[in-house]
């Protein structure tokens, strides 16, 4: 009888010692070789341009994403479909000012990814996303393969306080209308 009752406390002792070798590995981005690019929609049609990625960082458990943590610079923003000197300053600066991102006083935003669900490099990610100091959670694909991650991500500006041009909030805007919902398109490499 205590032969057994050692057995079972050495096997749990064992057990619970492999179980303590799970290695959560922690994998940085490479900024300047990853990019964030934005596509934003209105009635009469859409811009583009990207954000510069401050930080980054994948959360592994045997090889199995687990988590991670992103800083993007709003400060950065870009607009790509427009030429200089015909419309693409003011577009930017417009995307700077309270009326949408409010950079002045929220130079940052981030993403905090709290679960992801999958296997063989397609995951169901869940994050709390934070844009001008309002934290909401955003679910969305994340594919990663050979180091390198990809996700495309739809974002309600609305939830972050960014209603110029909502139609959803202002009635009469016709042509003038921005749609709720801009796109972020995100390659990670690490």
């Amino acid at each position: 009888m205590k032969t057994n009752i050692l057995k079972s406390a050495f096997l749990l002792v064992l057990a619970l010692s492999f179980a303590s070798f799970t290695t959560i590995l922690k994998k940085n981005v490479e900024v300047t070789e990853s990019s964030v690019a934005w596509k934003g929609y209105k009635v009469t049609g859409s811009h583009e341009g990207t954000i510069k990625l401050v930080e980054g960082s994948l959360a592994f458990e045997n090889d199995v994403l687990t988590g991670g943590n992103f800083t993007i610079d709003m400060t950065s923003i870009n607009v790509t479909d427009l030429e200089a000197g015909k419309g693409k300053e003011k577009l930017e600066g417009h995307l700077k000012s309270d009326d949408f991102f409010g950079t002045e006083n929220h130079a940052k935003a981030s993403l905090t990814i709290t679960d992801a669900k999958g296997k063989d490099g397609v995951y169901r990610v869940t994050g709390d996303l934070t844009i001008k100091g309002k934290t909401h959670p955003i679910t969305f694909q994340m594919n990663i393969a050979d180091n390198v991650a990809v996700a495309e991500l739809k974002v309600d500006r609305t939830k972050y306080d960014i209603k110029y041009g909502s139609a959803s909030f202002f009635d009469g805007l016709k042509d003038k209308a921005i749609y709720d919902e801009f796109d972020l398109n995100v390659t990670l490499k690490f």
